[in-house]
């Protein structure tokens, strides 16, 4: 329920924002892909959504953190072709590639936080109502 109401909330904010399709399935990619990794090697833990503005573009910061083991070999984690087993097979790089920022912090025995931003130009789009 959790991984499904990230996907949901990240879908809705990027579309809010102005987000293309394409765009917001990558964003969405990468956040099931977060939120996953959080909840399975993290035992659980938090993921923090901020909306930003930087002249006329606009982003979407999404924070995934949580208190479990931390990854030993950051490198080796972000590498291609690197799994745990189970998960998208996108893995931490892949995710990586989906976004415009990413930004890991994690250390052995203190946890995880992956920051993700992307970004979009422009006023925001109007939605349209059909008739």
């Amino acid at each position: 329920m959790d991984l499904a109401w990230v996907r949901q909330h990240v879908r809705q904010a990027a579309a809010e924002l102005g987000f293309g399709l394409v765009d917001q399935t990558k964003l969405v990619t990468a956040a099931s892909e977060l939120a996953r990794n959080t909840l399975v090697h993290g035992g659980g833990g938090q993921v923090e959504s901020t909306v930003l503005q930087n002249g006329l573009a606009r982003g979407l910061r999404l924070t995934f953190t949580d208190e479990g083991p931390g990854i030993p070999d950051i490198e080796r984690a972000l590498s291609d072709g690197y799994t745990s087993g189970g998960g998208l097979g996108l893995g931490l790089g892949g995710a990586r590639r989906l976004v415009h920022e990413f930004s890991l912090d994690s250390r052995p025995g203190a946890g995880t936080a992956v920051t993700v931003i992307c970004w979009v130009a422009g006023p925001p789009r109007q939605r349209k109502e059909m008739r």
